[in-house]
């Protein structure tokens, strides 16, 4: 695949410019990475400006949406114009969906900045009455979250009644709190993991500057293969 003013290449000019070994260049073509490369009578591989572009692209790609659906980006990117701009869609679609909900991570970390998530004492222990008398809720709201999962007791050895553990307290003063602050039961059950995978505070900072770095990486590398897709477009298209 050359465009029109593209010299030839080797498979080891193309392993240079983009910092793949030659075998990996061979394999990228041969996972449609690379559009097939032309053979010379004597069989060797004959490569141009559009493989560069598009090994370049999937590097970049597969740092923001992982090789598999990069693989994908970039045999769209041979064919129907598009299909690849579907699937770029859908790549910013993902990136904007974990930065929303980084962002209510973050707003719900505030939200329960005066709850105790660290360490949690066995006299905090509590049946459902004392519990729900304790945070001012009826004891139907706590069997609510625990028909949702949001905070789910163990039961007494006799008479199978609920009895919340310090952990479990714990989850249901965040839940009420969050509830407070407006957080509805869909969106309380993708925050519940995080913050309970936190016992600490330094814990669950460093967890959500860790995604906020994540997310911002892979956007920026999203942007960088879109750039590399952009110019290979342009090396490929028909003449006017």
């Amino acid at each position: 695949m050359k465009s029109r003013k593209s010299p030839a290449l080797r498979t080891v000019d193309v392993a240079r410019r983009t910092g793949y070994s030659v075998q990996q260049v061979r394999n990228l073509e041969h996972d449609g990475v690379l559009p097939p490369a032309e053979r010379t009578p004597s069989g060797y591989r004959v490569y141009a400006e559009p493989h560069v572009l598009s090994a370049l692209a999937y590097r970049a790609l597969a740092a923001a949406t992982g090789p598999v659906e990069a693989k994908r980006i970039m045999r769209a990117a041979h064919g129907p114009t598009p299909d690849l701009l579907a699937l770029l869609d859908a790549a910013h679609a993902q990136l904007d969906a974990e930065r929303r909900e980084l962002a209510l991570a973050k707003q719900a970390a505030q939200a329960i900045a005066a709850e105790p998530i660290e360490d949690v004492r066995p006299s905090d222990s509590m049946g459902i009455s004392e519990l729900a008398d304790a945070l001012d809720v009826r004891t139907s709201t706590l069997r609510h979250w625990d028909a949702e999962g949001l905070v789910v007791p163990g039961r007494a050895s006799t008479g199978g009644t609920r009895r919340y553990s310090p952990d479990d307290v714990r989850d249901a003063r965040i839940v009420h709190q969050l509830r407070l602050a407006g957080y509805r039961i869909p969106s309380l059950h993708a925050l519940m993991p995080e913050l309970r995978r936190a016992r600490r505070w330094d814990e669950l900072t460093t967890a959500l500057a860790a995604r906020d770095a994540s997310v911002n990486a892979r956007s920026l590398a999203l942007l960088e293969g879109a750039a590399a897709l952009s110019a290979l477009l342009a090396a490929t298209a028909p003449p006017a």
